[in-house]
């Protein structure tokens, strides 16, 4: 399927010109800089074009709100799902909906929508730079986890990789909180229901028949592949790995191929907010977005036995005036694994002897608050590009490299090709440890208990890049590379979630406690083991200088043991940015936060919606989840009253039905 060009040509023209004139008034010595400056000023002016009125029919001043005016569903966050909720509740013209969110449109910035742009975010304003407490098992060191602050939440700023784990993930959630409704065979359809692929003759193993057409969310293989993913494809079936047509057909996740994205046929990322936030139905009006606006707190009030969510309050700035919003019905809160548990301990709700440390007013004693907190640990492995044809120019290193970049820049935009239409996560195999295929007992003797949540359930992905890179994009290599990484899908170690005060533009305490488990080390290691075998199994080796001696790279990781992989695995190991279950979905009795109708324990008219109610981390990407999830509450979340007339959706109904009632 030939990609459809961003541009006009008469545009492409201009931005052909604009581009060449900022390219070559930056050739100089030591300009390097000024080159890519002046390149992104005409990117961003033709972004800019091509965006326009992207945020037209969102409120930037909450004074602009009415004061008097109440809503029927307040939805704090504005992040993966919080998109979902908004645009699938409003459809009922009756209720009236309220979405504050903390950033601004993801939209309106060029390096989201461009698909290899989103890590030359991190750092920037447009997202939480935040940092994990000092890592005991991973030598001490604090954690950078990048969270998106715009609408569309991380799924803004992600790799795009469409996958969302195994069937007997969502059995083992339905049996966590006692609710068939979460099982995979009533949460298939809502996987379905928000996707839309189209039929693609460079894939026909992909059955159609398996996948949503008529859905929000884009996806299909839009991306550029590098030509060693592709190797590293053919290599992990040489050793075993059997080929996967489609990872999400629900027959289960294990194999390997090509990752589906979250990339349409222009080439730009298809986010939550891009998905769900359309032209029609921003211009709802029952429908209210208000962006640069943080929730402070949620607001409640006695209502006789019962502790009742009235509102909330919020701000633009730590500084700026407080306002608050009331809600008849209900409030939402969706702000993410990490806000989701802050913002609720912030309110009173959460552990009752920790909000004491704070002064904070305990509204419900919930220990579950903010444990719990489990995230997918990654480790890279860097091998030399034989070739040279990594696309390392997009963080470009002198004149050549920036002049490159322009090029890309105008082939991206006048023919959605080249090294800007790539998601980095190109490739993937998805395996078990245990798997005797892999890891024969004859040479891996020691069992590692089962943390997966069926037989067929993998315990490891391994997903190839382009181009190595360290401390998530911040550190480039000097030469071409290529990069096969190892990321545990099943981790046993388990962390918190704290306050380090009652102001809430303080980050809050991230302590995912990586590698306290022994058992997470073990299956690291298996994962580096099994990379080394897939980088000298044709055809890589003739891609990969696998005889390089460079001391940046792993060539000769062979030779060390296993305890010299762990202490690897110890010095690298960083996040696939998928913290969840902080506010889990399970019984109040185990450290649960709300029911299996996503109600919070013990205050009523309010409920959580995002990666932070995972019962259990699933063992593929959690966007796709965070997705579902709010379509299914928007089902299961209304199976009462029904002998009084209200209208149900029922859990195991073929869609979402926006009513709301309790």
């Amino acid at each position: 399927m030939s990609p459809r060009p961003l541009l006009s040509r008469q545009t492409s023209l201009a931005v052909l010109a604009a581009l060449a004139v900022a390219g070559l008034a930056g050739v100089r010595p030591q300009s390097s800089r000024k080159v890519l400056g002046l390149s992104a000023i005409a990117v961003g002016l033709l972004m800019r074009q091509i965006f326009a009125g992207a945020g037209r029919k969102l409120i930037t001043d909450p004074a602009a709100l009415p004061k008097s005016e109440e809503y029927d569903i307040i939805i704090v966050g504005g992040g993966t799902a919080g998109c979902v909720l908004a645009a699938r509740l409003s459809e009922d013209p009756t209720v009236k909906v309220l979405v504050l969110e903390a950033g601004v449109s993801g939209k309106s910035l060029l390096l989201s929508r461009i698909p290899v742009g989103f890590s030359l975010l991190f750092h920037g304003k447009h997202v939480y730079n935040l940092y994990t407490e000092p890592q005991t098992n991973a030598e001490n060191k604090k954690k950078y986890w990048p969270r998106g602050k715009m609408l569309g939440g991380c799924s803004s700023i992600n790799a795009q990789m469409a996958q969302y784990g195994a069937p007997a993930d969502f059995d083992q959630w339905a049996e966590i909180v006692q609710d068939d409704a979460w099982s995979w065979k009533n949460l298939r359809r809502y996987f379905t229901k928000f996707e839309k692929f189209i039929d693609d003759p460079d894939f026909p193993d992909v059955k159609s028949a398996n996948k949503g057409k008529g859905g929000p969310m884009r996806i299909g293989y839009h991306s550029t592949v590098s030509e060693g993913s592709k190797d590293f494809i053919k290599a992990c079936i040489n050793i075993g790995i059997p080929y996967s047509p489609d990872f999400n057909a629900g027959l289960g996740t294990r194999g390997v191929n090509r990752i589906m994205t979250y990339i349409d046929e222009s080439r730009t990322r298809v986010s939550s907010e891009s998905g769900y936030f359309t032209d029609e139905v921003l211009a709802r009006p029952n429908l209210k977005v208000v962006i640069q606006a943080q929730v402070t707190k949620i607001l409640t009030e006695k209502v006789g036995n019962e502790v009742k969510a009235t509102g909330v309050e919020f701000a633009k700035s730590q500084d700026g005036k407080r306002f608050t919003a009331r809600a008849k019905r209900e409030v939402i809160v969706s702000a993410g694994a990490v806000h989701t548990p802050q913002i609720l301990m912030l309110s009173g709700i959460g552990p009752a002897e920790h909000l004491a440390k704070f002064n904070i007013p305990v509204v419900q004693d919930l220990p579950g608050v903010g444990s719990h907190l489990v995230d997918h640990p990654v480790v890279d492995i860097y091998f030399k590009n034989k070739h040279n044809d990594s696309p390392k120019h997009i963080k470009p290193h002198g004149p050549i490299e920036a002049i490159k970049l322009v090029g890309s820049a105008i082939q991206y935009l006048t023919t959605g090709r080249g090294a800007l239409a790539n998601n980095f996560g190109e490739t993937a195999a998805f395996v078990r440890t245990d798997d005797p295929k892999l890891f024969p007992k004859a040479k891996f003797p020691a069992t590692i208990a089962d943390s997966t949540s069926g037989p067929e359930s993998p315990d490891i992905e391994l997903f190839s890049t382009p181009m190595a890179y360290k401390e998530h994009g911040a550190v480039m290599f000097p030469m071409h590379t290529f990069a096969i990484h190892v990321c545990l899908l099943r981790p046993l170690s388990r962390g918190t979630l704290r306050l380090n005060s009652a102001n809430p533009w303080d980050a809050p305490a991230m302590d995912p406690k990586y590698l306290s488990a022994p058992e997470d080390v073990a299956r690291l290691v298996r994962g580096i083991r099994l990379i080394l075998r897939i980088s000298k199994e044709a055809p890589l080796p003739a891609r990969l200088d696998l005889a390089d001696a460079s001391p940046m790279l792993d060539n000769a990781l062979d030779a060390q043991s296993d305890a010299a992989l762990a202490n690897l695995v110890r010095a690298r190991v960083e996040t696939l940015y998928h913290p969840t279950s902080t506010a889990r979905m399970a019984p109040r009795a185990v450290g649960g936060v709300v029911d299996s109708k996503l109600r919070v324990y013990g205050v009523r008219g309010l409920r959580v919606c995002d990666a932070s109610i995972f019962p259990e981390i699933v063992s593929g990407h959690t966007v796709r989840c965070c997705c579902c999830s709010a379509c299914c509450e928007l089902s299961v979340g209304k199976s009462q009253n029904t002998s009084q007339g209200n209208q149900i959706a029922s859990p195991t109904a073929g869609h979402c039905k926006p009513v709301y009632d309790d």
